[in-house]
């Protein structure tokens, strides 16, 4: 098993495709046992096996939006 924070931190954990690509799931923690990790992120919530799981680590919140200007 992977080492991760405690259900509910914000992570990235990048794992295999079975096309061999590797990609990153990127949001909170909802989730994790000996076969499983659920993420919920901009992608809706994943679940990824263990066994495709490269690394992973907690991350820091996301930045607040940006206030949008007015156009002149």
């Amino acid at each position: 098993m992977v080492n991760l924070p405690a259900v509910g931190a914000r992570v990235v954990v990048r794992y295999l495709l079975p096309s061999g690509q590797a990609t990153d799931a990127l949001g909170e923690l909802l989730s994790a046992d000996a076969e499983t990790v659920v993420v919920d992120g901009k992608r809706g919530v994943e679940r990824i096996a263990v066994r495709d799981i490269v690394a992973a680590k907690p991350v820091p919140p996301a930045p607040e939006p940006r206030a949008r200007r007015n156009p002149r």
